[in-house]
């Protein structure tokens, strides 16, 4: 096929390109500017008709909706964003947002996905990026397999298959090193986000209990042609997340304590709304809930002013060693 023929049956794509990204309800394009802008960027020579054909052709066949102004005797056009496909612009800055923070993104990849949402948006929304900066002291991972990791798991879980997998950690030898601690076959069941981190809820070859995994620690994935264990159920994936607090993993266990007024926002940030609270006097409630004493410990250790707990006992004693340590030392 010749040039011409590409050229001539590209008009309507080459005009749906310009008005995505030139036009918005506050930037009309009048007929010329679309003409000029595809000789520009194209360098596709066109006639009003054409263009005129064309803007029929995107709104009746298509399903675009190009709006027209008439203002004196001449038409401009913008094209209305379709909610159903096209990002917000608050909805693109929030995944901006997202991606530039996130801490299990490269920061290479973070500025790939940035570009790429960049794109999806006419050049008056992308103006108000300009000098968008991140201001964060969190560490980005330096694991580029992030996504592939994602995608991996995703056709793992569909396909039902195991993976093996290398999993990092960082040690502190001569200088501080990411090392790989071992190796892993697993049956993968879910990925979920807990603490801006990703974790894959997994089930070790040869065990009975889920674990869970880092992402962003994982490299060479290899789906393996074994099927995945089909004992877990989803019942038992929701009572790990729940009982799961800073993706400790544990087993859950009955817990009570009383708490200072000033905690109950971080409580439900932390715990979410299964839980049950309740008002004890003026200035605490109790708190009632089932789940991981390991990962719950930390968080009393973190807040000891305002929490005091009354069962389980052993949590209660746990506490206490770990305090005596702490004043016997200082």
């Amino acid at each position: 096929m010749n040039k011409n023929y590409h050229e001539k049956n590209g008009n309507a794509l080459y005009i749906l390109n310009i008005l995505k990204k030139y036009s918005c309800e506050e930037h009309k394009l009048s007929v010329n500017e679309i003409i000029k802008y595809i000789e520009d960027i194209y360098g596709v020579k066109n006639d009003r008709r054409t263009i005129e054909r064309n803007i029929v052709l995107l709104n009746d066949k298509l399903d675009y909706e190009i709006l027209v102004s008439k203002v004196g005797n001449k038409n401009y056009y913008y094209l209305l964003s379709n909610p159903d496909i096209d990002f917000e612009p608050g909805e693109v800055r929030t995944i901006i947002d997202t991606f530039s923070y996130a801490p299990f993104i490269p920061e290479s990849i973070s500025k790939e996905i940035i570009k790429k949402c960049q794109n999806m948006q006419n050049i008056y929304e992308n103006e108000k990026l300009k000098g968008y900066q991140i201001y964060s002291n969190s560490i980005k991972t330096n694991n580029r397999e992030i996504i592939k990791n994602i995608e991996d798991i995703n056709n793992a879980i569909y396909e039902k298959k195991m993976i093996s997998f290398d999993y990092y950690k960082y040690e502190l030898k001569a200088t501080l090193e990411n090392v790989k601690i071992n190796s892993y076959i697993v049956s993968p069941y879910h990925i979920i986000y807990s603490l801006q981190e990703l974790y894959l809820i997994a089930l070790k070859k040869g065990e009975k209990n889920l674990k869970n995994f880092r992402l962003d620690r994982m490299k060479n994935i290899k789906i393996l042609d074994k099927n995945a264990s089909q004992n877990i159920k989803k019942e038992d994936i929701k009572k790990i997340i729940d009982a799961s607090i800073s993706m400790y993993g544990g087993k859950g266990e009955d817990i009570e304590v009383l708490c200072d007024n000033i905690l109950l926002d971080n409580i439900i940030e932390v715990f979410g709304k299964n839980i049950n609270v309740s008002k004890y006097d003026n200035n605490h409630f109790k708190l009632v809930m089932n789940k991981d004493i390991e990962g719950f410990k930390y968080y009393v250790l973190r807040n000891i002013e305002h929490i005091k707990i009354i069962k389980p006992q052993k949590l209660k004693d746990e506490i206490k060693r770990i305090l005596k340590i702490y004043l016997e030392d200082n």
